[in-house]
């Protein structure tokens, strides 16, 4: 676009200038339009789907109850077990669909490092499932 000016020099070179008025333009047309159309353009189609009847066959898996006495004795569901025949027990009973849980009920002056050594191998059997049972205080 070319203007007058009051210098004499004659130059009509072209100009390398870009004209943004009509993109400018152009572009809030084209988001006017789109804000226009864009909620002519989600319509739903409704579809009756089947329902299910059946219900989910849970099963609850068992609980093992492993008890560690004072000292250090191993009782599996009440029954006296050794520190061997305790890792053969562990391996057959993770090896159960489900895995069952194991239960542990340590006696309060039973030393951690037993009840560490126990977890220990419960979970290298590959029993992941592994709780404490408390007694509450009034029961003491």
């Amino acid at each position: 676009m070319a203007f007058g000016t009051l210098d004499s020099r004659d130059d009509q070179g072209p100009v390398a200038e870009i004209n943004m008025v009509p993109l400018i333009d152009v572009m809030l047309v084209l988001l006017i339009i789109f804000i226009v159309t864009a909620p002519l353009l989600t319509h739903a189609v409704k579809v009756d789907l089947p329902q299910a009847s059946s219900e989910p066959n849970l099963m609850e898996p068992d609980a093992v109850e492993l008890s560690i006495d004072a000292a250090g004795r191993l009782h599996w569901n009440s029954e006296a077990v050794s520190p061997q025949e305790l890792t053969v027990r562990l391996q057959a009973t993770a090896a159960r669909a489900p895995i069952p849980e194991l239960h542990l009920r340590v006696d309060r002056t039973t030393p951690y490092e037993r009840v560490a050594e126990v977890m220990s191998e419960a979970a290298r059997m590959g029993m992941t499932k592994i709780g404490f049972v408390t007694e509450p205080a009034s029961e003491r």
